[in-house]
């Protein structure tokens, strides 16, 4: 059994952490640190509230910790974690810059510590049901991928450390990391990139809009966009191939059943009526033929089993520090496109 130490019960911690955490056999929620409020209390009266990292490092069984806490903190919560002799996970994005994440990667080394990334949205099902698809060459060759992330929230949040104006706030370093992983998972690092990073609300301080398209040499071009004033979002997936096309319209289901605390006991968490399949549409003579593709029947516990088995040293890691850091590069790489008004190309180096 693994002890798992919770930092932070914010929307991050409360339905993407603690309840997966409870969900995974080999891992048990030791303690949560939540520094003010009874929330945490409440919700896991089993589980030890501390409310201070100095505490929280104190417990000797904590073999893990979680970092789900606002993005500028990241960096300084790991240090302290690592330095302590935790192995830890941080939610996404890593760190606020790719100097503090490169800084951190070779921390842990010497330390001799595991670090990792919560990249769960790899595990949506429809997704996963994508990397399926381009694995099979039923569409051929892969020539457009498009992920988008929309919503429709015109007003601001009161409050929220997200809309405010500070480093790796903003919409891009929230969903993007989730849809450069995408690209990364299918097609691998792009040549070049061209980004236009953007506030699209009134009153908006921090980013709440970008495009950013991923050019490959001898690949696909794949666009990843959102967009929070999307009152008719664009379609979750679309992948044209040479030989068909594959295109979902709705959101995996994981996120909007974990923040009311749903969790389904005999099924996947991902699993969507057959409405909310995707469409594979392959050509057939001089017409076309349609069929839904069921979504893979995987879930976020998926990147918990694996961190668990790579601690007890029965599985490699799934997302890699060397991984994270290479999304951090794109992140920050992303951001001078769009600052610069110009195509960026990606080092091999």
């Amino acid at each position: 059994m693994i002890d798992v130490g919770l930092i932070g019960l914010g929307l991050a911690g409360r339905a993407f952490h603690a309840q997966v955490i409870r969900a995974v056999p080999g891992l048990r929620l030791a303690a949560i640190l939540q520094r003010s409020g009874n929330e945490a209390a409440e919700l896991y009266p089993d589980v030890r509230i501390v409310r201070s990292l100095e505490e929280l490092l104190s417990i000797s069984e904590i073999r893990l910790v979680v970092i789900a806490t606002p993005n500028e903190s990241h960096f300084r919560l790991a240090q302290q974690c690592l330095a302590a002799g935790r192995d830890v996970l941080v939610d996404k994005p890593f760190t606020t810059t790719l100097r503090e994440a490169v800084e951190l990667v070779e921390f842990a080394k010497q330390k001799g510590r595991l670090l990792t990334v919560y990249q769960n949205r790899r595990y949506d099902g429809d997704f996963q049901a994508i990397r399926q698809l381009v694995a099979s060459g039923v569409l051929g060759r892969i020539v457009r991928f498009e992920t988008n992330y929309d919503r429709f929230r015109p007003q601001l949040k009161p409050g929220a450390w997200r809309e405010r104006s500070g480093p790796g706030n903003g919409i891009f370093f929230d969903i993007g990391p989730h849809l450069i992983d995408h690209a990364l998972l299918l097609f691998g690092l792009p040549e070049a990139i061209t980004a236009d990073i953007r506030i699209e609300r009134d009153e908006a301080v921090a980013d709440d809009a970008f495009d950013v398209a991923f050019h490959y040499s001898h690949g696909p071009r794949a666009d990843l966009r959102s967009s929070i004033l999307a009152v008719a979002p664009r379609p979750r997936f679309a992948l044209h191939g040479t030989q068909g096309a594959y295109v979902k319209l709705t959101v995996d289901p994981q996120e909007s059943n974990l923040r009311r605390g749903y969790i389904p006991t005999d099924a996947a968490w991902g699993v969507e009526p057959e409405e909310n399949w995707g469409l594979l549409t392959l050509p057939e003579n001089d017409a076309f033929t349609q069929r839904r593709v069921p979504s893979a029947t995987c879930d976020y516990r998926a990147f918990y089993a694996n961190l668990r088995d790579a601690i007890l040293g029965k599985a490699e890691l799934a997302v890699t520090p060397e991984w994270a850091l290479d999304v951090m590069r794109l992140l920050e790489l992303a951001r001078q496109s769009s600052n610069e008004r110009r195509t960026v190309f990606v080092s091999r180096s």
